[in-house]
C-alpha cells in the first residue's frame, strides 16, 4: 500500500489504460482485463480524456459498472483544457464518459499555457463541489512541483529501468514531502522485455522480464506502478510481480545493467 498526503491508502500496483478502448474487436478482452485486475486487487485505475479522445474513459466506465466503490479512479485533464473554466468542463465530460459522479484523483496531464495556479483553483472548485476527492499532476519536473501550493497528491511520471532520471532529484523531493509518485510505462511499453540482461536476471529468479521490471519499480514502497494490460492473462502475469522479492544482489545486477543517474536530467515523456 501507499499513502497519499490526504491519508488515503491505495495498493501500490494499479492498471493503466493508455491505448485501450481504441479497437472494437479488442473491447471484450479489455473489459475482461480491467475486471480481472480489480478481482486481483489492482483497484487503482488510471485513464485520461486524451486516451482515444475519451474512448478509454468510456471503456473504463463500462468495466467498473457496479464496481465503482471498489476502485480508486484517476483521470487527467489535457493542458489545452486546463483553464479555470475549461478544467471544470473537462472533468464533468470525463465523469459522463466514466458514468460516475466523482473521481478519486484528477491530474493535470502535463503543463501547458495556463498558469498552474489557475488549474489548481479549478481543481479546488471541483473538490468543493464533490466532483473530485483530490488533485495532482503528471509530467512535472522537480522545479515545477516546488511551485505548487499544498494539496498536490502525486506526480505521475515516466519511470522504469531505462528511465531512471527521476531518482536523482524528483523522487527524493517527493519523499521529502511524503508524496508518492505514480510510474507510467514501467515496462517501457513492452520494450524492456527484450533486453538480454533483464532476461538473464529473470531466468535466475524463475520470473518473466516484465515481472522483474515491475518488482524493481515497486521496490521503494513509495511508487505506484500502473502498467497497461489488455488481456486477463497479461494482468495475471503483471499481478504476480507483487510477490517477487529482489535481493540486494539482484538490485546490484540491475544497477550494472541499467545504471542510475549521476546528475540531474530533464524529465522524460512518452
Amino acid at each position: 500500500m501507499i499513502t497519499f498526503p490526504t491519508g488515503i491508502q491505495v495498493p501500490s500496483f494499479g492498471q493503466g489504460t493508455w491505448n485501450m478502448g481504441d479497437s472494437p474487436a479488442a473491447r471484450d478482452a479489455e473489459l475482461d482485463a480491467i475486471r480481472t485486475g480489480i478481482d486481483l486487487g489492482l483497484t487503482v485505475i488510471d485513464t485520461a480524456e486524451m486516451y482515444g479522445n475519451g474512448r478509454s474513459e468510456e471503456l473504463v466506465g463500462e468495466a467498473i459498472g457496479g464496481l465503482r466503490d471498489d476502485v480508486f479512479l484517476v483521470s487527467k485533464v489535457l493542458p489545452s483544457n486546463a483553464s479555470k473554466k475549461g478544467t471544470v468542463e473537462a472533468c464533468h465530460a470525463s465523469l459522463r464518459r466514466l458514468k460516475t459522479d466523482r473521481l478519486d484523483l484528477y491530474l493535470l496531464h502535463w503543463r501547458g499555457r495556463y498558469p498552474l495556479d489557475e488549474t489548481v483553483a479549478a481543481f479546488e472548485t471541483l473538490v468543493a463541489d464533490g466532483s473530485i476527492a483530490a488533485w495532482g499532476v503528471s509530467n512535472l519536473d522537480t522545479d515545477e512541483l516546488a511551485q505548487l501550493p499544498p494539496g498536490c497528491q502525486t506526480d505521475q511520471v515516466l519511470y522504469n529501468l531505462t528511465r531512471r532520471g527521476p531518482e536523482f532529484d524528483l523522487l527524493p523531493w517527493a519523499a521529502s514531502v511524503r508524496m508518492p509518485v505514480m510510474a507510467y510505462s514501467p515496462v517501457e511499453q513492452g520494450r524492456l522485455i527484450g533486453d538480454s540482461a533483464l532476461a538473464d536476471i529473470a531466468r535466475s529468479l524463475d520470473a518473466t522480464p516484465a515481472q522483474v521490471a515491475l518488482a524493481w519499480t515497486l521496490r521503494s514502497g513509495s511508487v505506484l506502478a500502473i502498467p497497461k494490460a489488455s488481456t486477463a492473462s497479461h494482468v495475471r502475469e503483471n499481478a504476480a510481480a507483487r510477490d517477487l522479492r529482489l535481493s540486494d544482489a539482484d538490485l546490484e545486477r540491475l544497477d550494472r545493467a541499467f545504471p542510475p543517474p549521476t546528475r540531474a536530467v530533464p524529465l522524460e515523456m512518452l
